[in-house]
């Protein structure tokens, strides 16, 4: 078999002119949902951290709280909750004004990867914090610096070097966990590419969704090298 042959047994041209646009517009919401979900959870986790490392014990019980359902529990199952669970109080969330949110499967997907993402994101943050050295705190003390000052510019910049790797790991596991989303009718990139399997029946559908995943995995994993390259070439 020539490799023209086996060229056009997976990229079928008619085929790819019938659904590619399908792919751009799928592959575009699978990155924007995670973008947006991750970054919403790294704001959160950071705070979800701060809670974990304060002396309050009601924040400390609170935050580990959160943090242990949603990691002890799955995805899937979170997102059904939300959507199927939450979704179908139909008539408390009018009343709440609120409905406008739960009946579409786009806000409870954004939601369900949020929070689910800020329950791994605190304990990369709260270890990347604990990992600051004392004596930094001790060197802003004896500076003078005020609480603020010393967070935002002393120990954050420094536990961020430590949780960038920890963080790239579980960005690339949330870009692979949002196939999950064309569960509830999300047309992401798993959803366009089921929806044209419906249709077509030829297996190479799957094989263009598995290499497009593997891109975007490939493009953010050499994206986040050179930011740690960047953050960290003050100690080479």
């Amino acid at each position: 078999m020539s490799f023209e042959q086996l060229l056009a047994m997976v990229l079928d041209p008619d085929l790819l002119e019938r659904y590619g646009p399908r792919f751009v517009d799928g592959l575009l919401v699978t990155a924007k949902l995670v973008a947006i979900s991750f970054t919403l959870g790294a704001v959160l986790g950071l705070l979800l951290a701060l809670a974990r490392l304060s002396r309050s014990r009601v924040l400390q019980h609170l935050s580990a709280s959160y943090v242990y359902f949603f990691r002890g529990s799955p995805l899937l199952a979170q997102l059904f909750l939300l959507y199927y669970g939450l979704g179908s109080l139909k008539g408390f969330w009018q009343d709440m004004g609120l409905w406008w949110f739960f009946r579409e499967a786009w806000y409870c997907a954004l939601l369900a990867f949020t929070l689910n993402t800020a329950a791994y994101q605190a304990e990369i943050f709260r270890g990347s914090l604990m990992a600051v050295a004392p004596g930094q705190y001790e060197a802003a003390r004896a500076l003078s610096l005020k609480r603020s000052t010393t967070f935002f510019k002393v120990v954050l910049p420094q536990s961020l070097l430590v949780a960038v790797g920890p963080l790239g790991n579980e960005l690339i596991l949330m870009i692979k966990a949002s196939a999950i989303a064309s569960l509830v009718t999300l047309y992401d990139l798993m959803g366009v590419t089921k929806l044209a399997f419906s249709r077509s029946f030829d297996f190479q559908i799957y094989l263009w969704a598995a290499v497009l995943y593997l891109v975007i995995v490939e493009i953010v994993r050499r994206a986040l090298k050179h930011l740690e390259a960047r953050l960290g070439r003050h100690l080479n």
